[in-house]
């Protein structure tokens, strides 16, 4: 009855092939590909990089690079146009967009930990013109952040002189950015550690200052609060009267947090010269959910708390007008409106510090875009080639020709070329 019951034709179908069909002979080519990709970027390094990045300076890496100038300095410049609650609320927002990029980047990045990943993998699960595309827009995106993030520097600077010649800053942070770039990457990561460290414990120390001084804990023992989201208000009518214009507040703060918010890219970009990147970069990629609550939502934060959003200085700052525009930062703004002594040069030496530590994690994620974009075919073979290192020494001479853009403060103030590499 069971024999009966079977399909004809049976037993002898079960040990017949199966012809493969087109998706069949997709899959195939996708899963030789894969393996054409991976074979010696694994274990021996990528296209020449070598792996040498530990997990402590991965770790660190990835918070030198998303926390710099903005996160310091810009900031305060979306808070006139959204207000303390606008600001908090567009960062919230995008904060959002950067957790699920972040998601996805660690899935993808942790299974094919190749060089420039997300820019290489766009083109192999995509289409190599959406590879092309993007690779090309982040390279320029970091390249035109490097002249920013010099500018900023001698912004921070003429909080103690405006004396120092521009062309002085310029040759100092070339000089510095093209002797880390050109060691190799173990030293590379090692000094970027030490200056990372900084930047933890500067953050936190400010967000430390923001509670402190809102019971009370200041020279006037004000507990102010959020007397500032009460008066001059929450929200900022900006562009337009009413509710369109609050809205138009929030929408420049969740602009202004897609510029502040990164992070995963960072990530991903020691990828290819990690020791052990599927261990190393699933922990990086985890860890960075904290960063985000902690650094930006937190910053976004106390910002709004420490001033109002129409402080003299700050609107000073964000016109060009005030002479020494290093006070720029909203935390060094509220420190000299207490009268506190000696605190804003500190925090501006230390946020000075995380700037040019910022502005070096910049220089390396262009180098690494253009390696990749390079070995792909996308780019000028020449760009591909690296010393005995496992330096793209092309790529870093590429990179570091964008430095002399900062050279446009001769001609405007800091301020204003600060917005236009915005």
């Amino acid at each position: 009855m069971e024999a009966a019951t079977r399909p004809p034709g049976a037993d002898e179908r079960k040990d017949v092939p199966r012809a493969k069909n087109s998706l069949d002979h997709s899959l195939d080519e996708k899963n030789d590909s894969e393996q054409a990709l991976t074979s010696d970027l694994i274990s021996a390094g990528s296209e020449h990089l070598q792996r040498q990045l530990g997990g402590k300076e991965i770790q660190l890496l990835a918070v030198g690079g998303a926390i710099g100038t903005s996160l310091f300095v810009q900031m305060g410049a979306s808070l006139p146009k959204g207000g303390p609650a606008g600001l908090f609320l567009g960062f919230i927002v995008y904060g959002t967009v950067v957790w699920s990029v972040n998601q996805c980047f660690a899935e993808m990045v942790t299974y094919l930990p190749i060089a420039s990943p997300f820019i290489r993998l766009g083109g192999f699960w995509v289409d190599d013109a959406w590879g092309f595309a993007m690779g090309w827009n982040y390279f320029f995106l970091m390249a035109f952040n490097i002249p920013y993030e010099i500018t900023a520097v001698n912004v921070l600077l003429t909080y103690w002189t405006d004396k120092i010649p521009v062309v002085a800053v310029v040759f100092i942070c070339f000089v510095l950015y093209a002797g880390l770039n050109g060691l190799a990457v173990r030293y590379f990561g090692t000094a970027e550690f030490y200056l990372a460290m900084f930047k933890v414990f500067l953050m936190l120390g400010l967000i430390c200052y923001t509670f402190v001084t809102m019971v009370g804990g200041n020279p006037e023992h004000w507990a102010y609060g959020f007397t500032y989201w009460k008066n001059p208000g929450s929200f900022v009518e900006h562009l337009a009267p009413g509710n369109t214009g609050r809205f138009l507040g929030f929408v420049s703060c969740v602009i202004q947090g897609s510029f502040t918010m990164v992070g995963p890219e960072f990530i991903s970009m020691t990828a290819g010269e990690a020791e052990n990147p599927r261990k190393l970069m699933h922990r990086a990629f985890t860890s960075f959910v904290w960063r985000l609550l902690v650094f930006f939502l937190g910053g976004a934060l106390c910002v709004g708390i420490v001033i109002p959003y129409n402080d003299p200085l700050l609107l000073k700052y964000i016109n060009g007008t005030e002479s020494g525009t290093g006070a720029a930062s909203p935390y060094v703004i509220s420190m000299v409106n207490f009268g506190i002594k000696g605190l804003p040069s500190l925090v501006n030496a230390l946020i000075l510090t995380s700037i040019l530590s910022c502005g070096n994690n910049v220089v390396y994620s262009a180098i690494r875009t253009l390696h990749g974009l390079a070995v792909d075919g996308k780019a000028p073979a020449i760009f591909a080639k690296c010393n005995g290192f496992g330096i793209p020494v092309y790529s870093v001479i590429a990179a570091l020709a964008f430095c002399f853009l900062s050279l446009l403060q001769l001609g405007n103030a800091s301020a204003t070329v600060l917005d236009w590499l915005v």
